[in-house]
């Protein structure tokens, strides 16, 4: 018999006893009722108690009642503890899951039935230009005010991306957002976007150099093609015969140079970088290429250049010498071809005050105005075109210097006046630098 059973019998035989000693049948039961009625009201009470208990949830205060109403209790604390240790679990993974989606490099948001922001991560927030917080609530076609976005939004059908602008680091240049809404739940969107400026700028970048490379090879192509249909179907005197086999030569030379030119290119951007652990002797760099240049000059100026080798430390330098020898060279034979024939050439290694090395080339060329330096080192960028094609540049010499400097923990410096010449630089840092020890 429980608890509660027993205070209700004795509550009850109380009263009818209560009733006995008043010698009457009648009282008995009366004072039988009052008992039950009055185990009634304090039950009532305890019941009450607990129902308040219960509506808080304090674990932490529990009412001090035995019985039935005890156990009660003690199982309702024991199973509130186990719902909010679950529910703290829940909240656990709900913030490692909403650290996740902050950390992801594609911005996320989630949209209501009225398309509502009820939730973005910073990704999404910096792609779109607004304040996760503070425009938590507003539609989304209030923030994304593109028409293509509004049309999008409106026609439901989002089985395909769309691509807005974003905010850029300047107005004037947008970047460029992809962006895909998910229905999900009841109405609700999830809307994923991704910054694809840098992969447009590829594709841009990847059709102007398949565009370049083959307007580069179809000219000696179709000089090559116009000589041979012209030697193949009219009889020709020696001395033509020769002129056009040399200006054949030419152009295959040409595309000769463009394709080796090319290769270097792809090597580097597929090679490891270069170890410090080997070190070549700068005055043999620099003689190398100064004789080169010598011999350049000799070939397509009349008269030749003024070529000086200017002294400098001696050096010792880290890296490929391979790749070394082509930038200097470049940046030598680039020099020849692009300075009038009998003008002053001056190259040499000298010693900045922080450690670096620098390699330099200056001539009394033509100069390049202010506008094209910024761009010297794109390929196939040229400041003059009909130039290029006379001394046989293949508009890639620079990209393989930039290229071989960076390579090398260096970058290339430019700088030019018109009228008066240009300098062209490969400042090295110190890593790359040492003295030479002279025995």
């Amino acid at each position: 018999m429980t608890r509660r059973a027993i205070e209700l019998l004795l509550l009850v035989l109380l009263g009818a006893l209560w009733g006995l000693v008043r010698s009457s049948p009648g009282l008995a039961v009366v004072g039988a009722l009052s008992g039950a009625l009055l185990w009634s009201l304090w039950d009532g009470l305890r019941a009450r108690r607990v129902l308040r208990w219960l509506n808080k949830a304090d674990v932490t205060r529990t009412p001090n009642l035995g019985g039935a109403w005890g156990e009660v209790i003690e199982r309702c604390r024991k199973l509130v503890k186990k719902l909010e240790k679950k529910a703290q679990n829940s909240d656990a993974r709900l913030e490692d899951f909403l650290a996740a989606i902050q950390a992801s490099p594609n911005g996320v948001m989630l949209l209501d039935a009225a398309g509502r922001i009820e939730w973005s991560n910073l990704t999404a927030a910096n792609h779109l230009g607004f304040d996760p917080q503070r425009d938590l609530g507003q539609y989304v076609r209030n923030i994304v005010r593109s028409p293509t976005f509004a049309a999008y939004l409106a026609s439901g059908d989002f089985g395909h991306e769309i691509q807005v602008d974003g905010v850029g680091p300047r107005p004037s240049q947008p970047s460029k957002i992809s962006l895909q809404i998910h229905p999900y739940g009841k109405k609700r969107k999830l809307m994923l976007s991704r910054d694809i400026t840098a992969v447009q700028l590829a594709e841009t970048m990847r059709r102007d150099f398949v565009a370049n490379v083959s307007h580069e090879i179809r000219t000696p192509l179709t000089v090559l093609s116009g000589f041979v249909e012209t030697m193949q179907s009219i009889p020709l005197e020696e001395s033509d015969r020769s002129r056009y086999l040399e200006m054949m030569s030419q152009q295959a030379q040409r595309m000769q140079t463009l394709v080796s030119d090319l290769l270097t290119l792809s090597r580097l951007e597929g090679s490891p970088v270069p170890g410090t652990s080997d070190w070549i002797d700068g005055e043999e760099l620099i003689g190398h290429v100064v004789q080169e240049s010598i011999g350049l000059s000799q070939a397509i100026a009349k008269p030749p250049h003024d070529i000086r080798r200017l002294s400098g430390p001696a050096l010792l330098v880290s890296g490929a010498k391979s790749e070394l020898l082509s930038a200097m060279s470049n940046l030598l034979s680039n020099a020849v071809r692009y300075t009038p024939g009998g003008g002053k050439i001056e190259t040499g290694w000298r010693l900045r005050e922080d450690g670096w090395g620098e390699y330099f080339v200056r001539d009394t060329g033509p100069g390049i105005a202010p506008e094209h330096i910024p761009r010297l080192t794109e390929r196939f960028y040229r400041v003059d075109r009909s130039r290029s094609r006379e001394t046989g540049g293949t508009g890639l010499g620079l990209a393989i210097v930039k290229h071989v400097a960076q390579r090398h923990g260096g970058h290339i410096d430019v700088t030019s006046v018109v009228g008066e010449g240009s300098e062209f630089v490969i400042a090295l840092p110190p890593s790359r630098i040492r003295d030479r020890v002279i025995g």
